[in-house]
Formats: structure tokens, C-alpha cells, sequence
């Protein structure tokens, strides 16, 4: 029903990557832990402010495009019993180590099979992490209503050249899946570079 475009692109998180280590360690004893998705999902909604279109739906027809003006943050989270997508509720209000503890509380409750119909409703926006198990890109699948999904693939440190010299950087594949209909390949690719600077430079979200 839908066509179906994806964006690859890389994002250099060496420097975050580094500030959440040492925040994990600063919160050893909070009983929070900051994962690399929580900044995602931080990230995404700074670049979903800057392209309204990514954060919408099309009605059943296909006809009318209706832009959200909140930011609800679907994650897909691995189960015993499958794959189920829990939502982050308005994500921009809240700061990163606010998201990471609810990931925190939802993911155990969808392990344990105890997620409410609500915990998995109203998604603006849909982020697929495999980053844990594998792989260097993916084509992950357009959860409709919603037109776009981001997809991440696992980190590595990879030799980047910055006009003088090769760098060891680490390196997140990002996978955009957008639908046609609402996104044209520019804007796709306009959304997938700027959401990979705001990773590679958090300050960006402050602007």
C-alpha cells in the first residue's frame, strides 16, 4: 500500500558515544542507564521539528496529510513473544534521562508480557534499533499511518577523513524508510543528514 523509499546514512557518534559512558558512570548508582537510543529518540525530535512532514499521518484515502503537533516516540523492543513497539508520550518534553527510564519501564513490562494498549498507541514517529544484535543497514517497514521509520544498525569504528588525515571515528548506520506519497527523496535526504549532525553534536538540539 505503501511506497516505500530508504535513506541510508552514517552517524559519527564517537564524541556522544564517549558522554555516555561517563554519564552511565556518573549514574551508576541512580539505577538508570542512558542507552544510545535514548539519545536517538532525543535527536529525532529535533530533526522532526525541522521536517513536520516526517511527523504526520495520510488519512485511510490517502487523501489528506495530518501533521502532529506532538512527538510520541515508538520503539521496537525484542520479546520472548516477539516484537512489540512501545511509545514514548511526548517526548520533547522531556529530557534524555527522563526517556531512558521510561524505555527502561517499558521494555521490562513488554518483556514481561505486562504492556497496556495504551503503552503501544499514538506513535508519531517509529525508531527499529537492531544495533544489539547486528548488521550494517536494513530496510525496516513504514508503520502506517505513520510515514516514516528510522532504523539503526550497529556502530563500529570506521577510518573517516578529515582533509588531512584518517581518523578512527565511530560510526551509526541510519536507515530511513519514508512513504513516497508524503516525502520525496531530497527531503528524505535532508532529514537523514541533519539527524545524523544533531548525533554528531548534541548542542544542535539547543539551537
Amino acid at each position: 500500500m505503501i511506497p516505500h523509499v530508504t535513506q541510508f546514512e552514517d552517524a559519527d557518534i564517537t564524541e556522544l558515544e564517549e558522554f555516555r559512558q561517563s554519564s552511565n558512570a556518573a549514574l551508576a548508582k541512580s539505577g538508570t542507564k542512558l542507552t544510545m537510543l535514548a539519545f536517538v529518540i532525543k535527536a529525532s525530535v529535533a530533526a522532526l521539528k525541522k521536517y513536520p512532514s516526517f511527523n504526520a499521518s495520510l488519512d485511510e484515502k490517502g487523501e489528506n496529510l495530518i501533521l502532529k503537533n506532538f512527538y510520541n516516540i515508538g520503539f521496537a523492543a525484542d520479546t520472548p513473544n516477539g516484537l512489540v513497539v512501545p511509545v514514548i508520550k511526548n517526548a520533547d518534553q522531556k529530557g534524555i534521562l527522563q526517556i531512558a527510564q521510561e524505555m527502561g519501564e517499558l521494555s521490562l513490562a513488554a518483556r514481561e508480557g505486562k504492556l497496556k494498549p495504551t503503552d503501544m498507541q499514538g506513535a508519531s514517529f517509529t525508531i527499529s534499533s537492531l544495533g544489539g544484535i547486528g548488521g550494517t543497514a536494513f530496510t525496516p517497514i513504514v508503520n502506517a499511518p505513520e510515514v516514516a521509520i528510522l532504523g539503526l544498525s550497529k556502530a563500529s569504528m570506521k577510518p573517516v577523513w578529515d582533509g588531512k588525515q584518517f581518523l578512527p571515528r565511530l560510526m551509526m548506520p541510519l536507515s530511513l524508510s519514508y512513504d513516497h506519497r508524503v516525502i520525496d527523496g531530497a527531503m528524505g535526504a535532508r532529514f537523514a543528514v541533519y539527524l545524523a549532525e544533531v548525533l554528531a553534536d548534541m548542542r544542535k538540539t539547543l539551537l
